[in-house]
């Protein structure tokens, strides 16, 4: 395991980002260089990863990326309300969702792009509520993959509830059929949102129920303006001690680590023995959204400190030297990201616009007087409008 040092107090009394994130042993496969080393603990969490698997996970951070690259310019083209970017994170993302099973039950916030890839969510179905036509964009029952979460750690507390749930449907299940059958819930969010009493809430109850899962934390350095050292004196993993459960912190940049601590979290959670808190240290390497200027609050020289730890460009490293990946291979991943950004943008645009009036029909489950007298003024309001638009009411 590489582990680092603790940091030296700053001369001001303050910590930087750099000292936060360097708090603690941190787990770790994948180094900066691209270099694998072995540990007794969870190298055998990812041993059954052959050449194919590792040139699979590269492209599905690399497409995921490319995604969200695509995603801001359809933002900045007035072609999105708002897009939130993920750059920076897609080895905690891969690295994790790869981890889950079909039956497991993901709940995400709203920047788990990479995470829904691996449920299969398809790329441009995650825009259309960004695009403002639809409440989500795809049925959850699919694929397990709960809709976006836009209020700050709400879906916690619903993460740990479901989870309580698998419970009580496995009450009769002995450990073995658990461990070899049983689901598991992973719960998402940032550590801003580890500050919400929601979250607080939620791992009491897991604790106190022994509840299957997995509480994972992408702490990405900044919540919206506000530096982790203000969020938190001490590493988030840290706190899991506090409910009585095991917490973990890992390199959230090594997709390596990241893959295997979620399956040796996943594992002790779905056995009974309750569940796992992993805190995955990376960086926010775009906006918080593209309503933000992070040019604002954080320095560049920040920024560029980051840069070396970039998980594609780590993975890129390995699959170099190990011979996995050749030119040819980065070549053709390439070309299937373009060609995947240009499917997601012209789809996008096939997106029907939603009829406002049906949202008035969306409120209640059966007919309400107060929402059919609003919805026969705005019927009435909209009218109004007819003769100054040759097609009509709009």
């Amino acid at each position: 395991m590489a582990t680092t040092s603790q940091a030296s107090p700053a001369s001001d009394g303050l910590r930087t980002p750099a000292d936060a994130a360097a708090d603690g042993p941190l787990i770790q496969l994948l180094d900066e260089r691209g270099e694998l080393h072995a540990d007794e603990r969870f190298s055998a969490y990812v041993a059954d990863v052959d050449a194919d698997e590792l040139r699979s996970i590269y492209r599905d951070m690399a497409l995921t990326r490319r995604f969200d690259v695509e995603a801001t310019a359809l933002q900045r083209q007035g072609q999105l309300a708002l897009w939130v970017p993920c750059r920076g994170q897609e080895a905690a993302q891969i690295g994790s969702g790869r981890a889950t099973r079909p039956g497991d039950y993901i709940f995400p916030t709203y920047r788990e792009h990479g995470v829904a890839w691996t449920r299969q969510v398809d790329f441009a179905e995650m825009l259309r509520i960004f695009r403002g036509v639809s409440n989500g964009g795809w049925d959850p029952r699919e694929n397990n993959f709960h809709m976006y979460t836009m209020v700050l750690a709400a879906q916690v507390p619903h993460a740990t509830g479901y989870a309580m749930g698998i419970n009580h449907d496995q009450t009769d299940w002995d450990t073995e059929r658990r461990a070899a059958e049983g689901d598991a819930v992973v719960a998402y969010f940032g550590d801003g949102s580890s500050s919400e009493g929601d979250v607080h809430e939620s791992m009491v109850f897991a604790a106190s129920f022994d509840a299957p899962i997995v509480f994972f934390c992408q702490n990405n350095q900044w919540a919206i303006s506000v530096p982790f050292e203000v969020q938190s004196k001490v590493p988030l993993a840290s706190r899991a001690a506090g409910y009585g459960f095991e917490g973990l912190r890992v390199d959230g940049n090594d997709v390596l680590a990241c893959l295997a601590v979620t399956r040796y979290a996943l594992e002790h959670a779905r056995r009974g023995d309750g569940p796992v808190f992993i805190e995955a240290v990376t960086y926010r390497m775009s906006a918080h959204t593209t309503a933000d200027d992070p040019t604002k609050y954080r320095a560049s020289e920040e920024e560029l400190s980051w840069e070396p730890k970039d998980p594609l460009l780590r993975l890129e490293a390995y699959l170099r030297s190990s011979g996995v990946g050749d030119d040819a291979f980065f070549e053709q991943v390439a070309a299937d990201a373009d060609e995947m950004a240009a499917g997601v943008r012209a789809k996008a645009f096939t997106f029907p616009d939603p009829v406002l009036a049906d949202s008035f029909k969306n409120v209640y489950a059966e007919a309400h007087p107060l929402i059919r007298e609003e919805s026969e003024w705005f019927r009435q309001y909209e009218a109004g409008f007819a003769d100054n638009h040759p097609g009509g009411a709009r």
